[in-house]
């Protein structure tokens, strides 16, 4: 696994989402119909699962928060307009139907807003493939969840995205000069700034 500054890169493993481990805390979870490969993953930075002590979702996806039922005694955040479909795990927004599976953990301890800091992350509010989604910025590195990914991609924007938002959360995400991407799914890169830059032009042909 490769670290970045103090962040462990979590390969996401078939339908899952990437990870990313700082300390104690997980930023997304994938499915959690990988159980043992994430739990491995954590054992081989010297952590148990039951250290785990606060998940972060990127969004309400079930391939970022499918897994948050693999850590119970984990205090779990998302953003506030994202809180709402977690919390009904049935919610179509949750994209569940697409893999035949319901979140089986539904709780929300931590409804996040713009500006709240994540160890020393600041959280920014990028809404576009959902209406909560989140970035996690240091000055540095970006974990953009799936608001961007590396070579030009972004999320899909037909389970609950906005083109308008979208391109909004590009403009603000633009203004930053960022080193390392670290997006939801596929490779990252110590390019960021070039490949936020190429995805906004991308976004202009979708």
């Amino acid at each position: 696994m490769e670290k970045i500054n103090d962040i462990i890169c979590i390969e996401g493993f078939g339908a899952d989402s990437n990870c990313f481990l700082m300390d104690n805390i997980l930023i997304d979870t994938g499915t959690g119909m990988n159980k043992e490969y994430l739990y491995q993953k954590i054992k081989e930075c010297e952590l148990n699962p039951d250290d785990i002590s606060m998940i972060v979702n990127t969004h309400c996806h079930f391939d970022h928060a499918g897994g948050n039922y693999l850590f119970p005694e984990a205090e779990v955040a998302i953003h506030e307009k994202d809180a709402q479909y977690i919390e009904n795990d049935n919610d179509p927004l949750t994209a569940g139907f697409m893999f035949g599976k319901s979140l089986e953990r539904h709780d929300v301890d931590i409804k996040l807003k713009e500006g709240d800091k994540i160890a020393n992350f600041e959280v920014l509010h990028t809404p576009g493939h959902t209406p909560g989604g989140i970035s996690l910025w240091d000055g540095e590195v970006l974990i953009s969840g799936d608001t961007v990914f590396a070579n030009g991609g972004f999320g899909r924007l037909d389970i609950g995205g906005n083109l308008e938002e979208m391109n909004d959360s590009f403009k603000k995400l633009q203004k930053l000069e960022v080193e390392y991407l670290l997006p939801g799914h596929g490779p990252w890169t110590n390019q960021g700034k070039s490949h936020v830059e190429l995805a906004h032009q991308m976004l202009f042909s979708f």
